[in-house]
C-alpha cells in the first residue's frame, strides 16, 4: 500500500493549488480525480469552456452588429457550431494540460478513479488505477454538481445541465433556461448571441438573487437587447420532454398566471450541491451539515483530525 503525507481528493482548483502548496512545502502529495484530465469543473465543463464560447460568440456578434457602424463589411455571415465546439475543447485540452504539468513538475502522485474512504487515513481508487492508499492527511475537495429540479431529473437530451450546455452540436432555436443566476445568463448570453430565443425563467424577482440588485438590473438591460426574455417571480411546476423539444410549465407567482413554454432544451441552473457520493464518509468521523455539507470549523476542518 502506497502512502503518503497528504491524499487529495479532486483535481479542480481548490485540489490542484492545495497539492502543488503542500508539495512545494515538502510533502509528499498524491491527487485523485475521476476524470482523465485535471482542472475539475472549471477546467472542464465549467468556466474556461464557457469563456471560451463567449469569446467565440461575441467575435460573431460584434462581426453581425458592430462591423456596419465602422465602415466594415464582410459579407454573409454564417456560423460552424461544430468548430466552434472543437475550437473551445482544444482550449480546454491546453489549459488541462497545463495542470498535468504542474503536477509532474511538483513530484505530485497523480491517480485517475472514484476515491472512497475506507476509514480516516485509507482510500480505495477504483476506475483507471486500482489501488487502496493511506495518508497522514486526507483533503476533501470534491467540489459540486448541478442541481435538479425535484419534479424533472436531468435526462442529458432535453432537460440538460450547463455540462451538457457547453457541449451542443447544434444552435437551438428555442431554449427555456430555469434560473437567473449566473451560470444560466452566461449560456443564455452566449446561445442569444447565436440567434437562439432565450427565455429566463427565475423565482424571485430580480436576476442575479444573491449580487447587489443593482447589478442585475443593468445585466437585464443588457441581455434585453440581445433579445433575451425575462420571467421574474416565475415557477417552473413541470417539464415534459420527448425526443426532439420539451414543453415547460410555468406560473407567475405575483400575477397567478400560467405560461407554457416550447422549445429544444430546458437548461436547469438553479444551483449547485456538493458532489458526496459513494465518498465513504460513513467511514470516518466526518459528519454533514443541515444542507449536505462537509462541516468544518473556520480553517475547513472537519470533526476528523485526519481530514
Amino acid at each position: 500500500m502506497s502512502k503518503y503525507d497528504l491524499l487529495v481528493i479532486g483535481a479542480g482548483p481548490g485540489g490542484y493549488v492545495a497539492a502543488i502548496r503542500a508539495a512545494q512545502l515538502g510533502q509528499n502529495v498524491a491527487l485523485v480525480d475521476k476524470r482523465e484530465t485535471l482542472g475539475g469543473t472549471c477546467l472542464n465543463v465549467g468556466c474556461i469552456p464557457s469563456k471560451a464560447l463567449l469569446d467565440s460568440t461575441e467575435h460573431y456578434h460584434q462581426a453581425k452588429e458592430k462591423f456596419s457602424l465602422h465602415g466594415i463589411g464582410v459579407g454573409e455571415l454564417s456560423v460552424d457550431i461544430e468548430h466552434m465546439m472543437k475550437r473551445k475543447d482544444a482550449v480546454v485540452s491546453q489549459t488541462c494540460a497545463g495542470i498535468k504539468f504542474l503536477m509532474e513538475k511538483n513530484k505530485i502522485k497523480v491517480y485517475c478513479g472514484t476515491a472512497q474512504f475506507k476509514d480516516s487515513n485509507t482510500v480505495e481508487i477504483s476506475g483507471r488505477d486500482n489501488e487502496t492508499v493511506s495518508a497522514s492527511n486526507i483533503l476533501i475537495a470534491t467540489g459540486s454538481e448541478p442541481t435538479p429540479l425535484p419534479f424533472a431529473a436531468f435526462d442529458g437530451e432535453r432537460i440538460i445541465s450547463s455540462d451538457e450546455a457547453i457541449n451542443l452540436q447544434e444552435i437551438p432555436k428555442e431554449i427555456v433556461i430555469i434560473g437567473g443566476g449566473v451560470i444560466g445568463l452566461e449560456l443564455g448570453s452566449v446561445y442569444a448571441r447565436l440567434g437562439t430565443l432565450v427565455h429566463v425563467v427565475e423565482f424571485l424577482d430580480g436576476i442575479l438573487p444573491t449580487m447587489d440588485r443593482e447589478i442585475g438590473r443593468q445585466l437585464q438591460r443588457s441581455l434585453k437587447k440581445l433579445g433575451i426574455k425575462f420571467y421574474l417571480n416565475t415557477g417552473v411546476t413541470e417539464i415534459i420532454a420527448d425526443k426532439k423539444s420539451v414543453l415547460v410549465r410555468a406560473k407567475n407567482n405575483k400575477k397567478d398566471e400560467a405560461i407554457e413554454f416550447n422549445a429544444d432544451y430546458a437548461l436547469v441552473c438553479i444551483g449547485r450541491r456538493p458532489y458526496l457520493e459513494n465518498l465513504g464518509l460513513e467511514n470516518t468521523k466526518v459528519n454533514l451539515d443541515e444542507h449536505g455539507r462537509v462541516k468544518t470549523n473556520s480553517v475547513f476542518l472537519t470533526e476528523d483530525a485526519s481530514i
